[in-house]
């Protein structure tokens, strides 16, 4: 019994995107994207050479055009920040004087022991400051 020629490619096709799932590595898929047009081809009666040229076409297409978008996305994506991260340069309101003893901002409606990044410096009630750092249940403002 012979196997047809689009039966190898959609075994290749399997086969290119098993490593897919276990990696997460796109480039397996679209090599897979590959394999399942070289099967077309071979179905549709292309020789050898056909399929194995759609097969590195269609795959290197992909890559040179899938790649560069979906890494665009990616890095282009704002990251979500939440917790004491999302409070990060972030304005508060002085409730009590800020020293380097410590005292009291109002920073996102709630109530927060602050102190200065400068411990020489001095914020008196009513002042606008910036949020540096949250260390701990302590805002650092300037």
């Amino acid at each position: 019994m012979e196997i047809d020629a689009w039966v190898w490619w959609l075994i290749g096709a399997v086969g290119l995107g098993i490593p897919l799932v276990l990696t997460a590595m796109p480039e397996f898929g679209m090599l897979s994207a590959g394999a399942v047009a070289a099967a077309v081809t071979a179905a549709l009666g292309g020789g050898i050479v056909v399929q194995v040229l759609v097969f590195v076409v269609v795959s290197v297409a992909l890559i040179a055009v899938v790649r560069p978008i979906a890494a665009r996305h990616r890095s282009g994506r704002p990251e979500f920040t939440s917790g004491v991260e999302a409070l990060k340069g972030r304005q508060a309101v002085v409730l009590e004087r800020v020293d380097g003893n410590g005292g009291r901002i109002k920073l996102a409606g709630e109530v927060w022991s602050a102190r200065p990044l400068d411990p020489d410096a001095s914020y008196e009630p009513g002042r606008q400051v910036d949020v540096v750092e949250i260390d701990g249940a302590t805002a650092v403002v300037i």
